[in-house]
This record gives C-alpha cells, structure tokens and sequence, in this order.
C-alpha cells in the first residue's frame, strides 16, 4: 500500500508541475500587458514596475524565478490589486466560494441521493420517469439561465431575496440554490443507474433467496454498494463547488474565487491568473489522489493492477 501511494504522490506532484509550467508559458503569451492603462506609463516608470516584478529579466530567469518562489509558497503580488498578494486574495475570497460551494453540496447531495434511490426502485413507473426528467432538465438548462430565473422569481417579482451582492445568508440562498440544481441532477441520474446494476446483481437475489426482507437487502446491500460511483466523484464535485462556479459567481457579484479568476483574466494579471490556476489545480488533484488512496484502501485489486503498470 505504501508504494501505491508513493506512486500516486509523485504523479500528484509532476502533474502539478505540468500545470504550473503550461499556465506560466501561456499567460506570458497573451497579447498585452498586465498593467493597467500602459498608455499613461512613460518609458522611466514602465522600467521601475518592470523591474519591481521580475518582466525585466528574460523569459526563462522568470520561469526559474517563478518556480523558486512556488516551492516556496509565495505566489506573488497581485499587479491589478496594488500591494496585496495573490495569497491574501485567496484567503479573502476562498471562504465565500467555500460557503456557497458546501451549501449547495448540503442541500444537493441528498436530495439527489434520495430521487436516484426512488428512481430505481419506482422503475418505468410514473415517478421513475417524472425524476428522470427533472434530472435531465437540471442537467440541460444552463446555470446562467437558471440563475437569472430565479432572480427574476425570488428577487424581482416576489421580493423576498437579494437579486445580487453579498452580505448576510440571504445572499448566499439563490447562488446555492443555483448550483444545488446541477448537483441534484447530476447524482439523480449516476445514484439511479448504480442502483439499478446493483439492483440486478446475483448476490441480491441470493440474499432474498435466503429470505431477507426487501428493506434489508436494499439498504444495508444495494445500497452500500450502489454508493461507490457517488464515492468516486465525490471529491472532485466537491472541490469543484467549494471553489466557486465562474458564471454563477459573475451574475450574483460574488466575491470569491470565481470572479477574481475572470477579473485577472481581463486584467492580464499574470501572477494572479496563475496563482488561481495553481490553488484550484492543487484541490482537484488532491481531491484525486485521495479517491485513489480512498479505492486502494477498498479494493486491494486496484494496488495490484498499478504495480503490473
């Protein structure tokens, strides 16, 4: 288990090393500069910020440069947000990513959880098919639609919630829900397929032959296992909620992660855009890496498969 893990680790590793390399060569390469109005900077004061951040030097002392102050953990200053570092923005915005993210996990793990399991086993029933649809639906809308709808509901017409900005909970309530709806639809679907095969396998049949009750075996059986594809996306979903959805958090004017990502983007800021990139890549690897520590924990065959490889 030891060398699993080992090998796992270090693919965690290049693979960030990867991303950190392509996202520093790409944002070099975008058209334009990274401050703000160069029309207005005469050639003396261009020279002072160029040196200030390191654009004096050639490419490639920038990129060790780069590297050095990465292993170090120190992601730069912010050229768009005049003497903050890219670490105090994060810590800024990732708590309010992070609230609308789990909130959205809260209310859409388990009620997805619950139509998949009602699905599967109401199949080509009257309610399999209304949940079936309204898992569809929730896919197929996009979010900037739905968010927009509930705007116009909640906050326009009924006047009962924040239409954007932030403040207290209320705030937090449409954005959740817009991106609950995603998340319910999406574990509707995979909970209700998962349980279907395991609805179908010959051990459940075993185990009715022997004369369990139909509780016992759907939920101390199918169940548990019907749970392990939910387990295998888990903590990607979670981390792809918890650091903010880019659209949603644009409609709503939500500080967090999201909006500062589009923000530098406009703003050519390089060592924000590549920090963000970073700090959402190190998550979602991790978030990986963990499901495969999770798995080889589980299922022993999975070590062995990668020590033949």
């Amino acid at each position: 288990m030891l060398a699993y893990t080992f090998r796992r680790f270090m693919s965690m590793l290049f693979t960030l090393f990867i991303i950190a390399t392509l996202t520093f060569f790409l944002v070099h390469a975008l058209p334009g500069g990274p401050y703000k109005n160069p029309e207005k900077l005469t050639p003396e004061i261009k020279q002072l910020f160029d040196r200030k951040y390191g654009l004096d030097k050639p490419v490639a002392v920038q990129y060790v440069m780069y590297l050095k102050n990465l292993f170090q953990g120190n992601l730069g200053y912010s050229f768009k947000y005049e003497n903050q570092t890219v670490e105090e923005i994060i810590a800024r915005s990732f708590p309010v990513s992070a609230q609308i993210g789990l909130q959205a996990l809260l209310v859409g793990l388990p009620v997805g959880l619950l139509f998949g399991i009602l699905a599967a086993l109401n199949r080509a029933r009257v309610l399999d098919y209304g949940l079936v649809f309204l898992a569809v639906l929730g896919v197929s809308i996009p979010s900037f639609v739905l968010a927009g709808f509930l705007q116009y509901i909640f906050g326009v017409r009924l006047r009962v919630l924040p239409v954007a900005l932030w403040g207290g909970f209320e705030y937090s309530i449409l954005p959740t829900l817009s991106l609950a709806v995603g998340v319910v639809a999406l574990v509707t679907r995979l909970m209700r397929t998962s349980m279907l095969d395991v609805l179908g396998a010959d051990f459940l049949r075993t185990a009715v032959a022997k004369g369990l009750s139909r509780k016992t075996v759907i939920w101390r059986h199918a169940l548990r296992n019907a749970l392990l594809p939910i387990v295998t996306i888990f903590g990607v979903l979670v981390v792809d909620l918890i650091t903010g959805s880019i659209i949603i958090e644009q409609i709503f004017s939500v500080p967090g992660i999201g909006q500062h990502y589009v923000t530098s983007i406009n703003n050519n800021d390089y060592t924000l855009v590549m920090g963000l990139t970073i700090f959402y890549s190190l998550l979602f690897v991790l978030a990986i890496f963990l499901t495969d520590i999770a798995y080889g924990l589980v299922d022993p065959r999975i070590r062995i498969v990668g020590r033949k490889e």
